[in-house]
Order: C-alpha cells, then structure tokens, then sequence
C-alpha cells in the first residue's frame, strides 16, 4: 500500500498530506519538518501513550521561555505530565494541571504568544488522556514564536523531538499492525 492509501485510511485531511502522500513513509517521517503533523500520525498508527506525552511535553517546553515571568501553570502541567509517564501522577491530576495551564492562557493578557505557550503546556499535559492533544502541543509550541522564521525553527525542533522519542521502527511496527493488516 502506498503513503496516499495508508495517510486516507489513517483519516490525514491536512497540508501534512499533501507534503507526505508522494513519499515513500520512512522518508516522510525522516524528512518531516512538522513535528504536528508527526504526533498526528503517532497516534493514528497507536504508538505508545507515554512515548507521545513525552514528545508532546518536550514540545512544549520550547514555549516556555514566551511564558510571563512568575506564571507556573504551564510548566507545572508539563511537569505532572511527566510525572504520569512514571507513574508518579494519575490521570486525575494531569487533567486538573491541564486546566490550571489551560486557565493561564486565558488569563494571559502579555499577548497571543504567552497565551499559546500556555496552550502547549495544557495540550502536552492532556496528551495524556486525549492523543489529539499531542499534536496540538507541538502546534501551540510553535505559534508561540513570535516570529515566522521563529515558528518555522520551532516546527523544526518539534520534528527532531519526535522522532528522538518516537523513532521510524516504532511506527513502522505500529503501522503494520494498524494498517497493513
């Protein structure tokens, strides 16, 4: 089956699918320049939950520097998310720092930058229980750049995170169970 079957079947409706779908999948994984896009498509393909916390929470953190000074909220969420991957934390508890970061953003009044690093901070830690907001981890992540070339860099460093947590083998084992089969 080829990358456009496999990425229609796994649901990709996105501009991810648009870049990925003539590629061979390693390469498009190897390749991806959208860290997003690449925990989108970790959990269609049902890769380890603490794998995909993990790089949702190191794709926060790249945030944080766009955080108010004295706001913990969001480095707290991601904080406890970690805390669940070693099961030092329950769901229950994660969810509850999600909210509190989730607040942050809404309280924010510095700008949409910390109001998006807040964001990242409470999807990261709601990966946890809900895979979509892995992705969104790492989108709000990168929206928190103030920048374009910034946003870009970050998207970049998003990818690079993703794949050190979650490496092509694993998809690739992932993806045959799931789809292939």
């Amino acid at each position: 089956m080829n990358t456009r079957k496999i990425l229609l079947k796994l649901g990709a409706t996105c501009e991810g699918f648009e870049w990925a779908a003539d590629k061979p999948l390693r390469e498009a994984w190897e390749t991806c320049h959208r860290g997003d896009w690449m925990l989108w498509a970790a959990e269609k393909v049902s890769v380890d939950r603490q794998l995909l916390v993990a790089a949702a929470c190191d794709c926060a953190e790249l945030a944080l520097p766009y955080v108010p000074s004295g706001e913990d909220r969001p480095r707290i969420a991601i904080e406890t998310a970690r805390k669940w991957i070693r099961g030092e934390a329950t769901l229950e508890e994660v969810q509850a720092a999600s909210y509190a970061s989730s607040d942050a953003s809404f309280a924010s009044d510095a700008s949409y930058t910390a109001s998006d690093a807040a964001d990242a901070a409470s999807s990261a830690s709601s990966s946890a229980s809900s895979a979509c907001s892995a992705c969104s981890s790492a989108s709000y992540a990168s929206d928190a750049a103030s920048s374009a070339s910034a946003r870009e860099t970050t998207h970049r460093q998003c990818a690079d995170i993703v794949r050190k947590h979650i490496p092509w083998d694993i998809v690739a084992a992932k993806l045959e169970k799931r789809v292939l089969v």
